[in-house]
């Protein structure tokens, strides 16, 4: 379906090379200051063109408001941005006619709905992804605002090519290089900002390992072929308590979001597949005082335990394949079944990573958003029992008697 989110909700429109594609948001709370300026950087970290790291399409992505605000204010009601397509060229994609591109959407669209766009990838392509974009830019500047909300994410691999910190956990003579390493991490993580990210065309944040990822993509472009790797995001400030078990948990939602995501291909919360290889005793996150709440002294846990925010950072990687359309000829079959050469034509990128980052800070604002508005729903309607709470027979948030203790 086209709609995301349960009270913050996000409905996009549009193909790849049609007039033009949008966004309408329905549950955006009124009086939030807004106008086409807070919304187009980002949509500027997103549109093509930006190097000869990704497809030459020159669209400049300019984003209208149609309704929803007035004089500089949201009024609550459905939010609708569009943003036209100027830079087309249906006539690069007649082998779509003949064949389905390998690893592409095509084969799969046409025997979902017995038709499919006939140039470029229509909705399957990461031009329907202006639309959340654009809505994240509407939510991030609430959150930014009453929350202090902050959501960076940045390339964290090209290939083999990785920023991150590997040491593997054997036992326990190198368990204090392995946990350092992972501190460093979090330290990192913990002040990485977006500026840090655009301060290259890759979008990687430690300039040693990307000029080689820009190397690695170099080398893909020019066998007329493509590469894949990951990106990591980080949301700091969240508040306690966000996420709906059992089945909305906050890490399961934010993988609903991401997989939604052209191209990916694997989602990992805090330690990820790492976290497998470590014994318990390690792993666990304990609690400690920290200020006026409490906290936690690691951050295996990437910031949800029970499907629930803890109050600590939030962070998880991202895999995204190598673009299925290259320019390399392959061997593949037609849709009548007879075998045959692609050599695909269009301008596509040699790797999705460097424009990818903005598509997934969207989508986890999308997340964070809709899991905020839903909290503070509830806790509007608890605050409504207030006066009935010495008879409710639960134990409160920081009500401990010395029946509790040992129990």
């Amino acid at each position: 379906m086209s709609t995301f989110g349960s009270v913050f909700r996000v409905t996009t429109f549009g193909e790849s090379h049609c007039k033009g594609v949008g966004v309408i948001i329905d549950g955006c709370p009124p009086g939030l200051p807004l106008t086409e300026d807070d919304v187009q950087p980002q949509l500027n970290r997103r549109r093509p063109g930006q190097s000869n790291l990704t497809t030459p399409r020159n669209e400049n992505d300019r984003v209208t408001i149609l309704s929803g605000t007035e004089m500089g204010f949201t009024l609550g009601t459905p939010i609708a941005m569009t943003v036209p397509n100027l830079d087309q060229r249906p006539r690069d994609y007649g082998e779509m006619d003949v064949y389905p591109r390998p690893s592409h959407a095509d084969f799969t669209y046409l025997e979902k709905y017995g038709i499919k766009a006939s140039s470029g990838g229509g909705r399957s392509s990461a031009r329907e992804t202006i639309g959340r974009v654009a809505a994240a830019a509407v939510a991030e500047k609430f959150l930014r605002s009453a929350f202090g909300i902050e959501v960076v994410a940045f390339v964290n691999s090209i290939g083999h090519v990785s920023m991150q910190p590997t040491v593997p956990y054997t036992d326990a003579e190198n368990e204090p290089q392995w946990l350092s390493k992972w501190t460093e991490w979090w330290q990192f993580l913990n002040t990485v900002q977006r500026e840090d990210v655009d301060k290259n065309e890759v979008r990687c944040p430690d300039e040693v390992y990307a000029e080689k990822m820009r190397q690695r993509i170099l080398q893909a472009k020019e066998a007329s072929d493509s590469i894949g790797g990951t990106v990591v995001c980080v949301i700091r400030n969240v508040p306690t308590g966000l996420g709906e078990p059992c089945f909305d948990k906050l890490e399961a939602k934010l993988a609903h979001a991401m997989l939604s995501i052209p191209a990916t291909k694997s989602f990992e919360i805090g330690s990820g597949l790492d976290g497998t290889n470590i014994p318990g005793h390690v792993h666990n996150d304990s609690f400690v005082q920290k200020g006026d709440r409490l906290g936690t002294t690691t951050n295996f846990s990437g910031g949800i335990q029970g499907g629930i925010t803890n109050g600590e950072s939030v962070y998880f990687k991202v895999a995204f394949k190598p673009p299925a359309t290259i320019g390399a000829a392959q061997a593949t079959a037609t849709y009548n079944g007879e075998d045959g050469v692609l050599s695909a034509k269009g301008r596509h990128d040699p790797c999705v990573l460097p424009r990818a980052v903005p598509i997934v800070e969207a989508m986890a604002t999308l997340v964070v958003m809709d899991s905020i508005l839903q909290q503070l729903s509830r806790k509007g309607a608890t605050e409504l029992l207030a006066s009935h709470r010495p008879s409710i027979p639960v134990v409160l948030k920081g009500e401990v008697t010395k029946d509790m203790i040992g129990q």
